[in-house]
């Protein structure tokens, strides 16, 4: 803050930065919160033979939010592993990241980067059904690669890249130094355990969990309920703390600002009060008379008396009006020196 009492630049960016990510932080808190709260109140339901019963009487034979378990099961073919043997499953994922080491253009220090080459995904029908297998009912999944799903991974391994001297030294004039590729492949094995959150709803007879309606998030975890209950909820927690520090480090601004503002213009009122005690004092001892004071008058005017003291050079050079009107940083008349403060002078 300079001293009329404007706050600086850095302060302003730093009380807007916090307020921002406050507000930020706290939309992310209140979407997880709104999450963890409507995974709390979704429906439970058990893959069992009633399981139909229950969504014939459901209106509209459908149930808009509900969390069933069971295990992964094909419907008629299955995908196999490209990298490992008798691995199967219904969703594969292979992906090829490229990894590089990039030099930035201000500091010139080198950063790790990674670049998605290539990713592709191959999918087959899925069921899930009951971990006893003597318990028929199944549920189709319907577009499981519009949910929250989680992959295992299955294969993963790092090509690094072969250089010579000529292109590593063109390599480092250029700025991108190329480490290797990473290949990894991800997949949705059979009979994994699935806690599945959804829309389920009876569609001529068939059970299908598809994505819900209004926003709700469709999920499919490796997680139990309550896992991934309680992992929902530590995200939110983790957002609520990074918005309640956020808010501090706003608020901490603020009243900074505030403080040296109000601390300026109390400095200002104290000034102006010593001016009007010296213009008393002084008419005092003129009685009243505008004649025109010559000695020891101010080296500025030429008229007025001088009142005050410089200080730390100690100089008496100026009326107070004149050292008023100086402009800011204010300095002596006579050296130079920087005024830290000023002390009012009374001749008697």
């Amino acid at each position: 803050m300079d001293s009329n009492g404007v706050p600086s630049t850095n302060q302003v960016l730093l009380l807007a930065t916090s307020s921002a990510l406050t507000a930020f932080f706290y939309w992310l808190y209140r979407n997880k919160n709104s999450s963890v709260a409507r995974l709390r109140e979704a429906k439970k339901i058990s893959l069992d033979q009633d399981l139909l019963n229950i969504l014939a009487e459901a209106p509209g034979k459908c149930i808009p939010y509900a969390v069933i378990q069971g295990v992964v099961r094909s419907v008629k073919e299955t995908l196999n592993s490209q990298f490992v043997g008798g691995c199967q499953g219904v969703i594969a994922r292979l992906t090829l990241k490229e990894k590089t080491m990039m030099r930035n253009q201000t500091s010139h220090l080198w950063f790790n980067n990674e670049k998605l080459i290539h990713q592709h995904t191959k999918t087959v029908p899925f069921d899930l059904a009951s971990h006893c297998d003597a318990i028929k009912t199944t549920v189709r999944v319907f577009r499981p690669m519009d949910a929250e799903i989680d992959l295992e991974k299955t294969y993963e391994k790092f090509h690094p890249a072969t250089s010579s001297f000529t292109s590593i030294l063109g390599h480092f004039l250029s700025g991108e130094w190329p480490q290797g590729v990473t290949e990894m492949e991800e997949m949705l094995r059979l009979g994994a355990g699935i806690t599945g959150v959804g829309e389920l709803v009876m569609d001529g007879g068939q059970l299908r969990l598809q994505p819900p309606k209004q926003g709700l998030r469709y999920v499919l975890s490796s997680l139990d309920y309550e896992t991934l209950l309680e992992t929902c909820k530590s995200r939110a927690r983790f957002y609520g703390i990074l918005t309640a520090l956020m808010g501090l480090a706003a608020c901490a601004t603020l009243v900074y600002v505030l403080w040296r503002r109000y601390s300026r213009e109390k400095e200002k009122k104290k000034e102006r009060e010593i001016m009007e005690e010296f213009e008393e004092l002084r008419r005092r001892m003129i009685g009243g008379d505008d004649e025109v004071m010559h000695v020891g008058a101010c080296v500025v005017c030429l008229s007025q008396q001088r009142s005050c003291v410089f200080l730390e050079c100690g100089h008496v050079c100026a009326c107070w009006q004149c050292y008023d009107a100086l402009p800011l940083p204010k300095k002596c008349l006579i050296c130079r020196a920087a005024i830290d403060r000023v002390v009012p002078l009374y001749l008697s």
